[in-house]
């Protein structure tokens, strides 16, 4: 029996209104082994690429022998206090940047075929569909991403045009629209996508051939995101 996504209402961009997913219970976890060692590891071979020097040079600007070193950086070993300051110094950043990757959450968010959250946005009585596929708040790339799942299945004399901060990806996969961006408009088939300014007033202006099913991924800067 297919599971019915679940509603909730947003009138105008989904921007408004946020509905939370929640991780998928059965997910299949692999277990914590050496996460800590890994993270600082990944965080010392990063520093060191940024300053372009060889596990040579760090090895010769901090004192700590090259099998020690390729031991951190490959997550194999827990360094100690006094070897984490030295690397500290010699990289030129506070202690604190080696555990940065290992405190910060890593979100992932799983929708099952069928069961993204169904958004009731202007538009929804004629026949369009909007279903979230996905969305994380709080992440580490400064940037919200948000990827939608959109269908048309009944044409109308009314089409909802949007606005709104940041861009957004278009790919077409059943049908066929004429989808307006500002004063241009674009025939799309299956196979064909559209990558846009979304600060101009966009939408379908055509609906060609029906069902019509595309994919529509909105990226826009996270808010109180400071670099």
């Amino acid at each position: 029996m297919k599971t019915k996504p679940n509603k909730t209402s947003s009138e105008d961009h989904p921007h408004g209104t946020r509905p939370a997913f929640v991780q998928d219970p059965h997910a299949v976890r692999e277990p914590k082994v050496n996460n800590l060692e890994m993270a600082i590891g990944h965080e010392v071979r990063a520093y060191r690429k940024k300053l372009g020097i060889t596990v040579t040079d760090l090895a010769a600007a901090t004192g700590i022998s090259l099998g020690m070193l390729s031991k951190i950086e490959n997550g194999n070993i827990s360094p100690s206090l006094t070897t984490l300051q030295s690397l500290s110094r010699a990289l030129g950043v506070p202690l604190t940047a080696f555990f940065r990757r290992y405190e910060e959450p890593r979100n992932a968010v799983f929708v099952k075929a069928g069961q993204g959250i169904e958004l009731e946005r202007r538009g929804t009585r004629a026949g369009h569909q909007y279903n979230l596929l996905g969305h994380i708040d709080n992440n580490s790339s400064g940037v919200i991403v948000e990827p939608y799942l959109i269908t048309l299945t009944a044409d109308s004399d009314v089409f909802p045009t949007f606005q709104h901060e940041g861009m957004e990806f278009l790919y077409m996969l059943e049908g066929e629209v004429i989808y307006r961006h500002g004063d241009q408009l674009f025939p799309m088939q299956p196979g064909d996508s559209l990558f846009f300014d979304a600060d101009a007033p966009h939408g379908p202006e055509v609906l060609v051939k029906l069902p019509s099913k595309y994919l529509s991924i909105i990226s826009y800067p996270q808010r109180g995101k400071t670099e």
